[in-house]
């Protein structure tokens, strides 16, 4: 082997362990950020469940959605052709 093919053979290695040396430090940093978060978030929950349960119960509204009347039998709507007549007339094609 040549001196210049060991240095390349050692540059490979270093680098192999450069990389290596570096996934260990980002996992841990990943690791760390995301107890971080966990821990923000535990904290946060735990805050809005003391939170509401210091304060009184709201009353629910029970609110009552207006609903058209359904068309009786008796009552009919436009006739087609009047209707297809006016969509002409405000521009649409039929």
């Amino acid at each position: 082997m040549t001196r210049e093919d060991r240095n390349r053979d050692d540059a490979r290695s270093n680098k192999a362990a450069h990389m290596a040396k570096e996934a260990k430090n980002g996992k841990a940093e990943r690791d760390a950020a995301l107890k971080a978060v966990t821990d923000n978030m535990a904290k946060l929950k735990a805050l809005r469940l003391a939170r509401e349960a210091a304060e009184p119960p709201r009353p629910t509204a029970a609110s009552k959605k207006a609903r058209s009347k359904p068309k009786t039998s008796g009552e009919k709507g436009p006739v087609l052709s009047d209707w297809l007549a006016g969509q002409q007339s405000g521009g649409r094609r039929t």
